[in-house]
Order: structure tokens, then sequence, then C-alpha cells
């Protein structure tokens, strides 16, 4: 027969203390769990997922952009023109997620589309002037913005961060990590 167990006073939990109570729960009922590695993965997707939508909120949303749509008009700014499939692989995003935002960004008159002479089949995305002005005045106050996150850490803190960062994804090729390639 089954125990029941106390229940949490799930009122105390937030955003960074649930790191705390997910490692100790778990480690309870899994005592093989890495409770190191557990922390660094909880820890880094939460700090990723926040300074995401704090960009998305402070920086695009109020252009009426997402943070997909911003990641597709800046990797078109830097690569461009490029081709719809490169632009999935520089952002990280499907064909199909690109295709539909490419789509919206050409309505609002940000993008162009055009057939690439040296292959029929292939797309060529672009900025229209509009589209290249937006960009650009978006990402300094994106960029002013990684200031302020940035800023909490000194520079060789900041290096050493994304050093080690770096080494951590250069190694999952050992363990055939997935990603959007």
């Amino acid at each position: 027969m089954d125990v029941p167990q106390e229940q949490p006073d799930n009122g105390q939990l937030h955003f960074w203390s649930f790191i705390d109570h997910a490692i100790s729960r778990t480690s309870r009922e899994l005592p093989d769990v890495d409770p190191l590695a557990m922390r660094l993965v909880l820890t880094l997707h939460r700090a990723a997922n926040m300074l995401v939508y704090d960009l998305e909120s402070t920086v695009h949303r109020p252009r009426g952009w997402s943070w997909p749509g911003f990641r597709v008009l800046f990797a078109v700014w830097l690569a461009g023109p490029v081709e719809a499939k490169k632009v999935a692989e520089l952002s990280g995003m499907s064909r199909a997620a690109v295709s539909a935002l490419v789509a919206t960004l050409e309505k609002e008159g940000l993008m162009t589309k055009e057939r690439a002479p040296y292959d029929g089949r292939a797309v060529l995305l672009g900025l229209t002037g509009k589209g290249k002005a937006a960009i650009t005045e978006a990402f300094r106050e994106h960029n002013a913005r990684e200031r302020d996150w940035a800023g909490s850490l000194t520079e060789d803190e900041q290096s050493t961060l994304v050093a080690l960062l770096e080494k951590l994804t250069a190694r999952s090729v050992r363990f055939d990590a997935r990603h959007r390639a």
C-alpha cells in the first residue's frame, strides 16, 4: 500500500527556487541522478529563457516582432541575400517556421523573396530598405539591452563564461547531441 507523501507548499516555490526543489526531489526519488549536471542545465535553460523573454518583450514585441521574427531578420541582415534553407540553419529554426515568418515579414514590407539565378528552385531572401532600417535600429536597442545583461559580469567573467559555453557546446558532438542543422 502506498503511503501518502506530504505535499510541498507550492506557494513557496518560485522560478529560481524551483531548481533547488527539483534537484532535492529527484535526488530523493532517483539517487543515481547527477544533481550538479541537473543544476547546470536547469540554470542555463532558465537564464536563457529569462534573457530571451526580456529581449523579446522590451525590444522586439514593441516593433510587432516575435523572437523568431527577429532571428530571421537578423540572419538575413547579416548573411543576405541568402537562401531560405540557410536562414533556417543560421537561426536554428525549421524551414517551415522560416517560411511562415518570411511570409509575414514580406507582407510588412521588410523582406523580399526572389528565385536564385543559379537554381530556379532556390529562394533568396533579402531585406527591403525599410527592413534594413528596422533591423539596424532594433539591433542597436537589442545590443544596449545585451550590454545591460552582460554588465552583471566583469569583462574577464564574460570571456570566461563565453569560453565555458563554447566548450560545453563543442563537446556535444561526442555524444551525438541533436540540434537544428
